[in-house]
């Protein structure tokens, strides 16, 4: 199938009333056929369902499409984000393991290793993986993960993929790849080297801001299998109806993403030529630092813009409370325009020291693209800049 065929056909499950979407089977359990067929279904030896914390018709939908969407052997649908996060850290992280990390990396994905897992004695290395000697250079002999954002979030940086994965392999390392900010339209992690890719369905894949949900996809059938019985025993299982509506979303995803991309062009423009503004980390942009490395592993820049103010902190805090246009909120992803400052929001936990070290400056600004008419974004931008 081709990938807009696949959003909407692909892993449908069609019940015998010939409904012409995915029925959302809101149920706790699974009745079965008799004795034997229970004990079969236990036994993994007869397809069938058991309870929906295991697996459901509706979810499963939205997982088999996953896997086909990013090329995997199979998708897990998590309630959240921080789910697939944790889901796949408890998998491959024990007691005296290392992990390698992006440096500028979804902040709740670092802090919940530098304050619960080290309770349990995983130590933690972040890095500029964009650089592949800080990966080489940090590697040790009980590294088990390298965990990659790619683009990084918010600084839009980009790590070489398939020579970062060749890197980890030598060492027998797994590669864990964060593709939220590209979603599988743009960037298909699996097909250049990573082990398993992770989703935020929050954002563009499911596209409307209003479900929370995640996802993790396994290059093979082992992985698949760790990552799974870990989700089922945590318990932290998508609910059928969430599914349900990512199914719906999913659908229009290349439309979506098609239409916000090449808002975020012209904005990005916009914003490099703008006296306030410092400079603009946008993968579409000739003057990004890897703009040719995301020519070759991205199918489009994407609709994610980052961009340094010249007036710092405080120029930050005027911008945020001057946009009409744009939400003022802390995600990304979907058709509405969001705006945000990680020095006072997503990355106010980190210290300032960790701030800077991750390349997350006091006057940075990152821009999520929705699908609005681009004239009214611009128009937007250009009044409340002008209020610094």
């Amino acid at each position: 199938m081709g990938f807009d065929t696949l959003l909407i056909h692909g892993g449908d499950v069609h019940d015998e009333w010939g409904s012409a979407v995915v029925p959302i089977y809101q149920t706790s359990t699974f009745a079965f056929k008799n004795a034997q067929h229970g004990a079969d279904c236990f036994a993994g030896k007869q397809k069938g369902f058991i309870y929906t914390r295991i697996g459901n018709p509706t979810i499963e939908n939205l997982e088999k499409k996953l896997a086909l969407m990013e090329h995997g052997f199979g998708g897990i649908a998590l309630a959240s984000g921080m789910a697939a996060v944790t889901t796949a850290y408890m998998t491959l992280l024990e007691q005296g393991s290392h992990i390698i990390s992006t440096s500028a990396v979804y902040g709740p994905s670092r802090t919940v290793l530098e304050t619960h897992f080290n309770k349990f004695g995983v130590e933690a290395t972040f890095v500029d993986t964009s650089n592949l000697d800080n990966i080489k250079q940090n590697i040790k002999p009980n590294t088990k993960v390298l965990y990659l954002e790619s683009p990084a979030n918010p600084t839009v940086q980009i790590t070489d993929i398939a020579a970062a994965s060749a890197i980890a392999h030598e060492h027998g390392i797994v590669v864990i790849v964060d593709n939220t900010f590209c979603s599988p339209y743009l960037q298909n992690p699996l097909v250049l080297g990573a082990d398993i890719v992770l989703h935020s369905l929050t954002k563009y894949i499911n596209g409307h801001a209003d479900i929370v949900g995640g996802a993790l996809i396994a290059k093979n059938e082992e992985l698949y299998t760790k990552l799974r019985k870990t989700m089922v025993y945590m318990g932290g299982n998508m609910d059928p109806h969430q599914a349900y509506l990512v199914i719906r979303g999913v659908k229009t995803l290349s439309i979506r993403m098609d239409r916000a991309q090449e808002n975020a062009i012209k904005i990005a423009q916009y914003l490099e030529n703008h006296p306030k503004v410092e400079r603009v980390m946008f993968p579409g942009l000739p003057s990004h630092p890897q703009y040719e490395l995301a020519k070759k592993q991205m199918r489009g820049p994407g609709s994610m813009i980052s961009f340094e103010l010249k007036g710092g902190y405080n120029a930050g805090v005027v911008l945020m409370n001057n946009v009409k246009v744009a939400l003022l909120a802390v995600s990304l992803g979907g058709v509405e325009t969001l705006i945000q400052h990680p020095a006072s929001m997503t990355h106010a936990s980190m210290t300032p020291e960790g701030r800077l070290a991750a390349n997350i400056t006091e006057g940075l600004v990152r821009y999520s693209v929705g699908i609005e008419n681009v004239e009214d974004l611009i128009q937007d931008l250009d009044q409340a800049l002008a209020k610094i």
